[in-house]
């Protein structure tokens, strides 16, 4: 499983990296140590923390989304965390949680398979009309 620095971390959920270090020394967000001594936070862990206060933040703003968040760029782009990865068949739904938003895509199975995508990895979502691509970061 992916680990990710409180940096990282940071960057996926759209904060500072002060804001991180903070929420894991209060306890909200679960860390350990690699050898050389860097906090790190397990990928399953930061989906669901990342699912938590972009819910929070929905509830906190009256059931808005910021407008002008940081993660859209002229090109649409998505950075973020994988949350959910649901197989079928023939077909799949993978969900990402990008700062505040959340992004839902359907794509083959097969798609998903030749990704590896699972929880907690980051992928970056693009957006082209009503169409979601996903990229493996």
């Amino acid at each position: 499983m992916q680990s990710y620095t409180i940096g990282q971390a940071a960057r996926l959920l759209g904060v500072s990296p002060d804001t991180a270090r903070r929420w894991a020394d209060a306890g909200r967000i679960a860390t350990h140590r690699d050898e050389a001594g860097r906090r790190l936070i397990d990928g399953r862990d930061l989906a669901a923390f990342s699912i938590e206060i972009a819910q929070s933040s929905v509830a906190a703003q009256g059931g808005q989304g910021e407008e002008d968040g940081p993660y859209t760029t002229a090109r649409n782009a998505f950075p973020g965390i994988v949350t959910a990865v649901k197989l079928g068949d023939v077909a799949a739904q993978v969900e990402i949680q990008a700062g505040p938003h959340r992004l839902v895509s359907l794509l083959t199975r097969e798609a998903v398979e030749e990704l590896g995508l699972e929880v907690g990895m980051r992928a970056t979502a693009r957006v082209k009309s009503t169409n979601v691509h996903i990229d493996r970061v």
